[in-house]
């Protein structure tokens, strides 16, 4: 394989890969919140930014514009224009739309690069 059928190959959107990815990311936000939990009133703020991670993911996993790298980038950023996100449970609601927010940015990022999703280690 030449170098420009390797880059184009590498170049090529995988849905499947995008959505594993996804799926670690909110196992690890999970695992995250459930520490966060356990150590008390301190760790607010590490709570509320796993649960806008595990929020993100799974809005973003289950949307069917994962399918296609575009309609996925335009998903994200029509998220992003949002004016409020809510979910039960956070400590703090302008805390967590920040962290959604910066989590949308970060992912739409990814996305339009296509770079980033081949890391499923835990923390990153």
């Amino acid at each position: 394989m030449s170098d420009t059928q390797q880059d184009a190959a590498k170049a090529a959107w995988d849905a499947a890969h995008v959505r594993a990815w996804l799926e670690s990311r909110m196992a690890a936000a999970a695992q995250e919140q459930v520490y966060a939990d356990r150590k008390g009133r301190d760790y607010r703020d590490d709570y509320d930014k796993a649960a806008a991670e595990g929020y993100v993911c799974g809005l973003a996993r289950r949307s069917p514009a994962v399918e296609e790298q575009a309609r996925f980038v335009a998903f994200l950023t029509a998220q992003l224009a949002k004016d409020d996100y809510l979910l039960a449970g956070v400590h703090d609601d302008r805390r967590f739309e920040r962290e959604v927010r910066a989590c949308l940015r970060k992912l739409i990022k990814k996305a339009k690069a296509n770079d980033g999703f081949a890391n499923l280690a835990h923390f990153q």
